[in-house]
């Protein structure tokens, strides 16, 4: 994560603070700071997470399948390396 915060030209070391690294996600993906709460709330907090995890691939230029890999296999550390570390660059915020 720190070097996606990084890419996103956010500060590295947000990423392994607790809370505030969710507070950065939440801004890179474009989610204001308060759905953070709603990540509290059972079952409605997971489908917030997931759409924040939508938001926050589709800054980096990938799509549904990315967040279908990182939610099938997080533990094996497959997909966030490669948005990291691969060719995919911080788009910034949508223009419709």
């Amino acid at each position: 994560m720190w070097k996606l915060f990084s890419k996103a030209g956010e500060p590295g070391w947000a990423s392994i603070i607790p809370i505030y690294n969710t507070i950065v996600f939440l801004k890179i993906g474009g989610k204001p700071w308060w759905w953070l709460f709603l990540f509290c709330i059972p079952i409605a907090g997971l489908v917030f997470a997931i759409l924040a995890l939508v938001t926050f691939t589709e800054r980096f230029g990938k799509g549904a399948g990315y967040v279908i890999g990182i939610l099938l296999f997080p533990l094996t550390l497959i997909f966030l390396p490669m948005l990291a570390f691969g060719d995919s660059k911080y788009l910034g915020p949508k223009t419709e």
